[in-house]
């Protein structure tokens, strides 16, 4: 298969993502398309790093992977503590964090 191919449903999967954060309101799903276009970007570097016989867009790639991994147990802890405080879970109303 052509390094087409890949871009190609690396790009899909990514605007798709893009798409989501830009439309939901929800955080939980906001947090989901995040991942999606983190996906997204891992494929193309995956694909670029094949393409060209090294391993460093591997190796990139899995960085990415560890920092999106971190995102989601943050986000997801901000997500339940204001879901604790009784306060509306919706993005536009989210805008000032206050403690």
């Amino acid at each position: 298969m052509s390094i087409a191919w890949y871009l190609a449903v690396s790009a899909i999967v990514f605007s798709l993502g893009a798409v989501g954060v830009i439309t939901r309101r929800n955080p939980l799903v906001v947090l989901l398309c995040l991942e999606l276009m983190l996906n997204g970007a891992n494929l193309a570097l995956v694909a670029f790093s094949r393409m060209w016989g090294n391993g460093d867009g591997q190796i990139f790639a899995l960085i990415v992977m560890t920092v999106a991994a971190c995102e989601v147990c943050i986000g997801l802890g901000m997500i339940v503590a204001i879901y604790r405080r009784r306060l509306p879970i919706d993005v536009d109303d989210l805008r000032e964090l206050q403690g």
